[in-house]
């Protein structure tokens, strides 16, 4: 367990590196809350909870991947017949914005229209560079990340407004950005997930700062919501957790000054924190972090006091935890902390609930885990616009 002094040492951290006072986009607002029928924004997500059967609860928990960019059958019935409740587009496309708009659509037409209306959450990896998922017609090419911190911060939270405006074109209210990671000078090549890839801000935590809060400014200027990984940070690994099953960082502790980018970012309303599926052995040197209550609880939520949505790294096709039972996977994920479940393979969707449903049955503090998972799921909904509640 992580002991709670260390809050302090980790704010002392946070006024030694500068990231304290980053500008005035540091305290930009998350996505602009629409009106809410019936009370506030609390009182409709409690609403909306209480109206929402076993099934649809833990499908609010799910997000599954569009397996080329498009809603297939096996999509289709992972929505239809498990309440699927967010979806992510998981190729890289020159299709046009049209085409892209087409298919977001195709999806939220699948949200009942009854009170209460529940719509997904749909994303997007629009990072830039290597990981531009998107390069069609319509969209602007986005440079890497490593070249958006050396631009100025004003002027990238001027073009980060302009990408999420064409996001939102495309039906897409979720960007799975910005990577908080900081990788150290010199180690690109050696870093696998992040460096190689030029997926970084910077070689230090106040530059990843600094440019991933005016590139969080930016995306909700434009209404678009924003995801900070990888938590704790993939800058200091060498291997990549897609493709290796044994990624360790013996480096990050607890009160490590590279957990400053994350710390402002959520500061600065960041509305989800994705965990990765590494192992960080100076923290939790027993579970991946997506399966550590140390991490997600005593560090995230606890420490850095982050209480929007937890997601996971893809608890799917991942070679980290390609020898773990799906259904596993999701439920250890959930009792250690995690509230949204990253799966790209829709095949996996029916034992991840399935196991959940049935772990939900027999524990208590397990389905009191999952209905505070799915009352952060439905808040973020609401401040996006996806929920309409009935006045009472």
């Amino acid at each position: 367990m992580i002991h709670r002094a260390r809050t302090f040492a980790l704010a002392c951290l946070l006024v030694l590196a500068g990231a304290c006072q980053a500008g005035p986009e540091a305290a930009a607002p998350s996505a602009t809350p629409s009106p809410v029928a019936g009370g506030t924004p609390q009182d409709c997500a409690q609403q909306t909870l209480a109206r929402l059967t076993a099934k649809e609860r833990i499908g609010q928990l799910i997000f599954v991947g569009l397996i080329g960019n498009q809603l297939g059958p096996a999509e289709r019935a992972a929505i239809e017949a498990n309440s699927v409740g967010s979806v992510w587009f998981t190729d890289f496309s020159s299709a046009p914005v049209a085409s892209v708009a087409q298919v977001s659509a195709q999806v939220q037409a699948l949200a009942s229209p009854a009170a209460p209306h529940v719509g997904f959450l749909i994303g997007a990896n629009q990072e830039g560079g290597q990981i531009d998922q998107f390069r069609g017609p319509g969209f602007s090419p986005i440079p890497s990340a490593l070249q958006q911190g050396a631009e100025d911060p004003a002027a990238l939270q001027t073009q980060a407004a302009l990408w999420a405006a064409q996001l939102k074109a495309a039906g897409i209210n979720l960007d799975l950005a910005p990577v908080m990671d900081t990788v150290p000078a010199g180690q690109d090549a050696s870093n696998a997930p992040i460096g190689a890839l030029q997926r970084e801000f910077g070689h230090d935590p106040v530059t990843v700062s600094t440019h991933g809060l005016a590139f969080i400014a930016g995306m909700h200027q434009s209404n678009v919501l924003v995801t900070l990984k990888h938590f704790p940070g993939l800058g200091r690994v060498a291997g990549n957790t897609d493709f290796s099953s044994a990624v360790v960082d013996r480096t990050t502790m607890a009160t490590d000054p590279y957990l400053v980018p994350f710390q402002q970012g959520i500061n600065a309303g960041a509305d989800m924190v994705m965990v990765s599926t590494a192992t960080y052995t100076q923290i939790d040197a027993q579970h991946l972090a997506v399966f550590s209550p140390a991490i997600m609880i005593d560090l995230l939520r606890n420490q850095l006091h982050f209480g929007g949505v937890v997601v996971s790294d893809d608890l799917g096709a991942a070679a980290a935890v390609a020898s773990i039972p799906a259904g596993d996977r999701a439920v250890d994920f959930i009792a250690a902390g995690g509230d949204l479940v990253t799966v790209k393979n829709a095949n996996l969707v029916a034992p991840m609930t399935t196991a959940i449903a049935n772990r939900v049955a027999s524990d208590s503090v397990f389905a009191d885990h999952v209905n505070a998972a799915v009352t952060r799921v439905l808040q973020l909904k609401i401040r996006a616009g996806l929920v309409s509640c009935a006045v009472p």
